[in-house]
């Protein structure tokens, strides 16, 4: 049972939302709405916002979306990793809010003896009672869909979607990807009868593409949403690595554009910059499969309204859950220059990404240059559907609703009091070298640096023009901005307590470290009261929080992805009782529970875990 219930739509639209709302649109019929979320693709990945050299890869269905709808210079995603910006796309919430701020899904990591700070624990899955925005649409009289990838462990059917179908398509990794390319007759990939862009004097026609069981789905939950309007959430798995294609035409086509040989030669591909045929051809192939949805939503009647094309009713968003992924072991993959670093990092290059948002009264051929982050879709798309959801449920959410600026040419984002939207911040407790927290405001960012335990502040732009949008001129031991870095340090401190975020924390197997950890003494299990404890060394610190995480018996671990069957109560960390002496901490096991450990953070915030433990 959901903890934040939404609520059934009435025929009045609160008053909050109507305040934000233009009078025309409330007269609309409520519109479809489409989240297209590409995985790993940067900023400068695309067509959509070349600055320096011009991006080699062809987009030309996301170029024409831009010019259907409103491009975002400053968008940003919720995290640089892909599980918590999906988590803050679905929710609403700040991953650092949901302490769900990584990839890292049910993995106990111990630190080195190197290593000063470790990573916290993240739980196997997200929070079943958190209110999705696909369980707020489908009280509202949605239709709910996901195609694609998840990556919040479990399943998407878990979480509001009354359709889900999460396979990868004609993004599956073969056996040798320099050849075995797809056919006409391919049982699998069948290559398509109509022909695509790119042409080129050796394809003057175009080119075809192999069949791509994500789009087509997409396609399939679309045309099967007759009666009511739809929420559709495409997430393709391109284009993450594997960096290959199926597609031989368009390998050769990039080959050739790149001046490389094809087939390319099997092996690493060492080219730096944009200069990867695979890679170009997994942002062109998602870039085709935008067309195909858009194609559809031109032709397509609206059942719901006649006389109306479904492009005229429906909110298309698309945008990249991180920066660009730069290289995968010797690979190099993508190069989001001149913005600083890529996926996994706080700097530019993590967090910036495309976003286009194309519909219903939003002028064509608009720019929005103000701070924009994913977290502000679900309060638009509530305000845009007429939907309503608990209050308290409202007052969770930590984005803001930007319908003004998309109907209204608003040139500021403001809440719902009416002040203007003064910065954006993230936090990324994870990596030897990006355990950092960021803030964006006005010109500026600034990047709280865990491990050196200080800051590092940057003027991307000054007066609203380019200045050092590549990071490299660190500011934060000039004293003339002091002063800024003194307010912007103070606002990020404050947005990390409000939002409780959590980690980095001390590593007790550090071997310079300078304050003692607690040790954990004996670890005892009562069989007839299921009563598991933990007892301490009383040298060492009291404990400050506790929690129990319910495992898989140790060689029997089962999936939790949504394949068989599984036990959503495992890898969940539940909280522990913690004795007033701070020494002791014990937990209730529950039927069904094979094994455990505890997690312990202590007075001076070292992590530690127990060993797992058999129930019995």
């Amino acid at each position: 049972m959901k903890l934040l219930k939404t609520l059934l739509m009435t025929p009045m639209i609160c008053a909050s939302a109507t305040a934000l709302t233009p009078l025309s649109a409330l007269a609309e019929p409520r519109p479809n709405i489409l989240i297209f979320y590409v995985d790993d693709l940067g900023w400068q990945g695309t067509q959509l916002n070349d600055v320096d050299a011009p991006c080699p890869y062809e987009t030309p269905n996301m170029v024409k979306l831009s010019e259907q709808g409103m491009n975002f210079t400053q968008g940003y995603s919720a995290a640089p990793t892909c599980a918590p910006s999906r988590a803050g796309i679905i929710t609403g919430q700040h991953p650092g809010k949901l302490r769900y701020t990584h990839v890292l899904f049910d993995r106990i990591i111990k630190g080195k003896p190197t290593q000063e700070l470790v990573d916290p624990y993240l739980g196997s899955h997200l929070q079943l009672d958190a209110l999705t925005l696909a369980t707020a649409l489908q009280d509202n009289g949605y239709h709910t869909g996901h195609v694609g990838k998840w990556h919040l462990g479990l399943s998407s059917s878990l979480f509001g979607f009354e359709f889900s179908h999460e396979e990868r398509g004609v993004h599956r990794k073969p056996p040798d990807r320099t050849k075995g390319f797809a056919t006409v007759d391919d049982p699998k990939y069948p290559l398509s009868q109509k022909k695509y862009p790119p042409f080129s004097t050796k394809k003057p026609d175009g080119i075809s593409y192999p069949y791509d069981d994500v789009t087509e789905t997409a396609l399939k939950f679309m045309e099967e949403s007759q009666d009511k309007p739809f929420f559709l959430y495409l997430a393709h798995w391109m284009v993450h690595w594997p960096a290959m294609t199926r597609n031989g035409e368009l390998l050769e086509y990039y080959c050739d554009k790149l001046g490389q040989s094809f087939p390319p030669k099997s092996g690493a591909m060492s080219i730096p910059g944009q200069n990867n045929p695979y890679y170009a051809s997994m942002v062109t192939t998602v870039d085709w499969s935008l067309g195909r949805i858009v194609d559809y939503l031109e032709k397509t009647d609206d059942p719901r309204n006649p006389g109306k094309k479904l492009i005229e009713t429906t909110y298309l968003i698309f945008t990249s859950d991180n920066g660009g992924c730069m290289s995968h072991g010797q690979e190099v993959l993508a190069d989001n220059s001149p913005l600083k670093y890529g996926k996994s990092n706080g700097e530019e290059g993590g967090i910036r990404v495309p976003m286009v948002i194309e519909g219903p009264g939003i002028p064509k051929g608009s720019q929005f240059d103000g701070l924009v982050n994913q977290l502000d879709y679900f309060p638009t798309i509530l305000n845009l559907t007429h939907s309503t959801i608990a209050p308290e449920a409202k007052a969770a959410l930590s984005g803001l609703d930007i319908t003004l600026v998309l109907l209204d040419g608003a040139q500021q984002i403001v809440d719902a009091q009416g002040a203007k939207r003064e910065n954006l911040f993230w936090h990324f407790p994870h990596g030897e070298d990006s355990m950092k927290s960021a803030l964006r405001e006005g010109d500026f960012k600034l990047l709280k640096n865990y491990e050196t335990h200080d800051y590092s502040l940057y003027r991307l732009y000054k007066n609203g023009q380019r200045e050092d949008l590549e990071e490299m001129n660190d500011l934060a031991t000039d004293p003339e901005y002091a002063p800024v870095l003194k307010k912007l340090s103070e606002k990020l401190d404050r947005h990390l307590a409000e939002n409780q975020v959590e980690g980095p924390y001390l590593n007790p197997a550090y071997s310079g470290k300078t304050k003692p950890a607690a040790e954990i003494q004996v670890v005892k299990f009562h069989a007839e009261k299921r009563l598991a404890s933990v007892r301490l060394k009383t040298s060492g610190p009291a404990i400050k929080t506790a929690y129990v995480i319910y495992r898989d018996k140790p060689g029997e671990k089962k999936s939790k992805h949504g394949k068989g069957e599984f036990d959503v109560r495992i890898g969940v960390k539940m909280p522990a009782t913690i004795a007033s002496s701070g020494q002791r901490v014990s937990a209730q096991i529950p039927d069904g529970i094979e094994a455990y450990c505890f997690l312990l953070i202590d007075e001076n915030n070292y992590q530690t875990f127990s060993d797992i433990q058999l129930a019995q």
